[in-house]
């Protein structure tokens, strides 16, 4: 119980009073998008380039606990595909768009501040190394599956098969190349490598800014999600919240202790960060291409509202 109470109350309360101002009309929909801007263009980017630029590549950017997150993060992917496309048969694009969801934590607006106020800042290092990786990672293979289902069925503005790879790696690429959060990540990997410093003023600006980019992330959080109804086919969204908040976790914390016995801070990281809810990016990214709109923001939406007590249970069982 207090975990609940220290750990993961703050966080939702805080989603909570961004949600009810929306709702209530004091937080208008420009508001709502001109702060989630600032944060997701500019805050966090600042946050990230820091983490990476201080962070130590040999020792922190460890392969068994990518291997952890990650092949918990394809297998919660796996499960959500297979169970839109051969249980509930929906069409490749729409079962793809699903498997997404659980695959695309919200490892920055959930995992940051959960694993901070769990386990303290310096537990950040390793939820640092998982993000290093993880938009180029996540964005590149639903990219290229949601491409590849769409020239196969012969959707509308799909690549043609000829040149269809070049296509797609272009379209990744720009993707990528627009993504703040991957821009933050790469100049923070180049100053890194190349050991380049920053005056002393930069570095405290951009302190400052970081510094902000939680809570106006989660406050913005709430508004977003304000917008959602929990409309569409209520067994897939059970089925979303289940392969992102059970099978995810599950598989990450069976990879991590029993396989690769990750030290327990690269535990905690790697299980806390998979049992995040979809990020709003999923909706996003089946916004892109019209597919599953619906049953994607409402996976959102409730996955976000059961992981309070799902992240009780995480916490509970991590040493």
């Amino acid at each position: 119980m207090n975990a609940l109470v220290q750990v993961i109350a703050p966080v939702f309360l805080v989603i909570g009073f961004g949600h009810a101002a929306a709702r209530a009309g004091v937080f208008g929909k420009s508001a709502v998008d001109g702060l989630m801007n600032f944060a997701q263009n500019y805050a966090v980017p600042c946050l990230l380039f820091l983490a990476i630029w201080r962070i130590d590549l040999g020792a922190d950017l460890s392969l068994p606990l990518l291997l952890s997150y990650y092949g918990g993060a394809l297998a919660g992917f796996a499960t959500g595909f297979a169970g839109a496309r051969w249980l509930f048969r929906r069409p490749p694009e729409d079962a793809i768009a699903i498997g997404f969801c659980a695959l695309f934590s919200n490892t920055v607006l959930l995992g940051l501040p959960i694993t901070e106020r769990a386990y303290g800042t310096g537990a950040l290092t390793y939820n640092y190394a998982i993000l290093s990786v993880h938009a180029v990672s996540m964005y590149s293979l639903g990219v290229t599956l949601m491409e590849l289902a769409r020239a196969g069925s012969g959707a509308k503005g799909s690549t043609g098969q000829a040149g269809r790879p070049a296509a797609i790696a272009r379209k990744i690429l720009g993707a990528l190349a627009r993504n703040p959060l991957v821009i933050g990540i790469g100049l923070g990997f180049l100053f890194n490598i190349a050991g380049l410093p920053l005056p002393g003023a930069a570095v405290s600006a951009l302190e400052m800014v970081a510094r902000a980019a939680l809570p106006a992330a989660l406050f913005a959080l709430g508004g977003v999600l304000a917008r959602y109804r929990t409309e569409g086919d209520r067994l897939v969204i059970a089925w979303i919240a289940a392969a992102s908040l059970v099978v995810h976790p599950l598989v990450t914390w069976s990879l991590g202790n029993l396989v690769f016995r990750l030290p327990v801070p690269q535990l905690r990281s790697a299980v806390v960060t998979a049992a995040m809810a979809p990020g709003v990016n999923t909706f996003l990214f089946a916004n892109m291409y019209g597919v599953a709109r619906r049953v994607a923001a409402s996976g959102v939406l409730v996955a976000t509202a059961l992981s309070v007590l799902t992240v009780w249970v995480w916490l509970a069982i991590l040493p």
